[in-house]
């Protein structure tokens, strides 16, 4: 089946096996972006091997029966090309850019990595330790261990609020028959996406994955538990200059009509230099170096967050601030401020269209996620439909659930989880 969405180039075809093949056409570059696109990620592991996703992301760069990593690494820099991977809550994603000539070395590669990894013993063992010093890195930078502790507190014990990278203790003991069962039960066609964007030929990219993508190892659908947010309080006492601190709310997920109003609410909230938070907290009072709010979705649920990174002697009026701020936005709008925010995300939006590989990602993503591709005009014209009740409608439904509280650094300075629940009431 092939479908092409004239209005910007975008052509989706699903193959006889289940997998969708989606390109973006951009002919006056000369470069291609493609990757394959899994629906799972974190939330889809058991508890017992939390940080199995992550490490299968690193494996298949470990050797192939044609390639061993060193072959891998060089014949995709032998065509100046580039390949990467990461892993989120709900994804797994495996991309390369080349120039568009090359666009079969790149496909080629990353069906190889995903159909024929030997997953090697030694170089499991090798990996397991590297991905255990990850690990240990980010637990020694408290600006980023911070929001693994965050995510657990407002989703715990299901699979939301498990780290992505894992915990050592359960990385150390995951063997080879753990890396193959998970493939063989997540990694299915029906779940994967293969998205290009750049100089492509929407055809030929079609009969190459027919001919490459002929043995993903799984047929099943990845499931999970459904997100069921709590919210709650972590604290992490550290010998630290700065309390790194996290204040958060239940959210939307991607298909809530309010999606794009609550993205636009975290834009004038603490999405830049003008927004409410910066303007407040950091030039307005000197509270604090870095301030600022965040919206994350997933498939059932969502968050908004603010970060701060302030000191013991702050702390206590920066706190205030944020819930006052939040009160404020919801009772009134300076002039300007509610068309400011909405033009900052347009101008993300189409700026992005620029890049190969962000068009690429944000095929796939969308694919994912809504099984169609993202029309841009129907994304501008619902950012700019959100207006001030809107925005006080998000406000409410931010306050309707309990907060999420995490902080790390010397939390005594830090006041009561119950008193920050009674301001926000």
């Amino acid at each position: 089946m092939s479908v092409a969405v004239p209005e910007m180039g975008i052509r989706v075809t699903r193959l006889d096996s289940g997998l969708t093949v989606v390109t973006d056409a951009m002919p006056s570059v000369e470069s291609a972006s493609v990757g394959l696109w899994v629906g799972v990620g974190t939330r889809h592991e058991n508890p017992a091997e939390n940080g199995l996703a992550h490490l299968i992301e690193h494996m298949v760069f470990k050797g192939t029966r044609r390639r061993d990593a060193a072959a891998i690494a060089r014949e995709i820099e032998d065509v100046g090309g580039h390949m990467n991977a990461y892993t989120s809550r709900e994804q797994t994603a495996y991309y390369a850019k080349v120039l568009a000539d090359d666009l079969p070395v790149a496909v080629d590669l990353i069906a190889d990595i995903l159909q024929d990894s030997v997953f090697d013993p030694a170089e499991l063992a090798r990996e397991r330790s590297v991905i255990v010093q990850e690990i240990g890195q980010v637990a020694d930078t408290p600006d980023d261990i911070i929001f693994d502790h965050f995510q657990e507190a407002a989703y715990p014990n299901q699979g939301l609020g498990r780290p992505v990278l894992g915990r050592s203790e359960i990385v150390q003991g995951l063997g080879r028959d753990a890396l193959v069962g998970y493939l063989d039960t997540n990694y299915g066609p029906g779940v994967s996406i293969l998205s290009a964007a750049g100089k492509v030929d929407h055809d030929a990219l079609v009969a190459l994955a027919a001919e490459r993508f002929d043995h993903l190892p799984g047929r099943a659908v990845a499931t999970t538990d459904p997100a069921a947010y709590v919210g709650g309080e972590a604290r992490i006492e550290r010998d630290l200059e700065q309390l790194h601190v996290i204040l958060g709310f239940k959210g939307v997920s991607f298909s809530d009509p309010d999606f794009h109003a609550m993205q636009v609410f975290s834009t004038l909230y603490g999405g830049g230099m003008s927004s409410r938070l910066f303007q407040e907290v950091r030039e307005k009072r000197g509270l604090a170096y870095s301030v600022y709010s965040f919206a994350s979705s997933y498939h059932d649920d969502g968050m908004l967050g603010v970060y701060a990174g302030t000191g013991p002697d702050e702390i206590d009026e920066v706190m205030p601030v944020i819930v006052e701020q939040l009160h404020a936005v919801a009772d009134r709008l300076e002039d300007g401020e509610l068309a400011r925010a909405r033009t900052q995300l347009k101008a993300s939006l189409l700026m992005s269209r620029e890049s190969t590989g962000t068009r690429c990602e944000q095929l796939a993503n969308h694919m994912l996620v809504y099984g169609k591709p993202p029309s841009i005009p129907e994304i501008v014209a619902k950012v700019e439909a959100v207006d001030e009740e809107a925005i006080r409608r998000v406000v409410k439904r931010l306050l309707e659930a309990s907060p999420t509280l995490a902080a790390i650094g010397p939390t005594d300075a830090l006041e009561s989880y119950d008193k920050v629940k009674a301001r926000l009431a």
